[in-house]
């Protein structure tokens, strides 16, 4: 069994707040594309497994329900850091993380109590850094923001422990960028007979 932590940048971090925006379209294509090459390297039990956050770690959790017609070896869980987490989130933001908690092969919260310090926050990064094997960022060293904290924490990890750390930073994001603009440009030409 493979158990991979899927995490990074918040969706205002990158600057998009519409699941439509170009970006994201990017940044899911580049996750899918990953993903799809650790699961073309076995046929065990894969499980990926991330947060709850607007962003990298919801379209993660979109990206391997996806895969799962495919790869029948791909499970998916969505780890809450403490109870009623998206509580203050607006009612539309709610209901996508309700409706993704749903789809999930496994979802629960790490400390069972509402928000009460950032012990909780640092709980949830060890239960999860203890519980993967490999760490998958969408996170770029020159723009540290929210995932640096665990990006700090993976590096450290893997001093003493095999725990490989996969980044996807903005040259890579960038390039898929490109790539996307340019297909949906022959796109557009062979729609009109070009």
């Amino acid at each position: 069994m493979r158990r991979l932590w899927v995490t990074g940048y918040r969706s205002y971090e990158l600057n998009t707040f519409k699941d439509d925006d170009p970006k994201v379209l990017v940044v899911k294509r580049v996750l899918t594309a990953r993903l799809k090459s650790y699961l073309d390297e076995s046929s065990d039990e894969f499980w990926l497994i991330t947060g709850p956050q607007l962003g990298t770690e919801q379209w993660a959790a979109e990206c391997a329900l996806d895969l799962r017609k495919d790869y029948h070896q791909l499970k998916v869980a969505i780890m809450l850091p403490f109870a009623d987490f998206a509580g203050k989130w607006n009612a539309a933001n709610q209901a996508k993380l309700a409706t993704l908690r749903e789809r999930v092969n496994f979802s629960k919260e790490v400390t069972t109590k509402p928000y009460e310090s950032p012990e909780q926050l640092r709980l949830y990064q060890q239960f999860m850094i203890t519980h993967t094997d490999r760490m998958l960022m969408v996170y770029d060293l020159d723009h540290p923001g929210k995932p640096k904290y665990d990006y700090r924490l993976a590096q450290k990890y893997g001093e003493s422990q095999d725990y490989p750390l996969d980044l996807i930073d903005f040259d890579e994001l960038q390039e898929a960028a490109l790539e996307w603009g340019e297909q949906e440009r022959e796109k557009k030409l062979a729609e009109k007979g070009y």
